[in-house]
């Protein structure tokens, strides 16, 4: 299991851009497995949404997410809580890092096509 407060992408993270996120995402590896982060502290809705929408595509029984953004999601939580394992910790300079990890029989349920916000 990841400690999340502990995670820090390393200076040889790969940079992607999946077609539909608005911000780079990041994988690397840690341990065994891999990490997809994407920091969404600087944008305003419906970004934070749309790219965690996206990046919760690749999560797997190797495959974590982990999203920064400048506050708890509430709006995507309340859509997704139920199908991933959820961690969540407040940084020292205020923003919120978020892992989400693969939930056995429930991550397969998860509406990830629904990257409308209310807010």
């Amino acid at each position: 299991m990841l400690d999340l407060a502990k995670i820090e992408r390393p200076d040889d993270a790969k940079e992607f851009h999946p077609e539909e996120a608005t911000v780079p995402f990041y994988e690397y590896k840690i341990g065994e497995g891999r990490v997809i982060e994407f920091d969404t502290s600087k944008t305003a809705p419906p970004e934070p949404m749309v790219n965690a929408m996206t990046a919760l595509k690749f999560i797997d029984n190797d495959t974590s997410v982990l999203m920064i953004n400048h506050k708890k999601p509430a709006g995507l939580l309340a859509k997704i809580e139920e199908n991933y394992n959820i961690e969540d910790i407040e940084t020292d300079d205020g923003k919120v890092k978020l892992l989400f990890t693969y939930k056995v029989g429930e991550s397969e349920k998860a509406n990830l096509n629904d990257a409308s916000c209310a807010g």
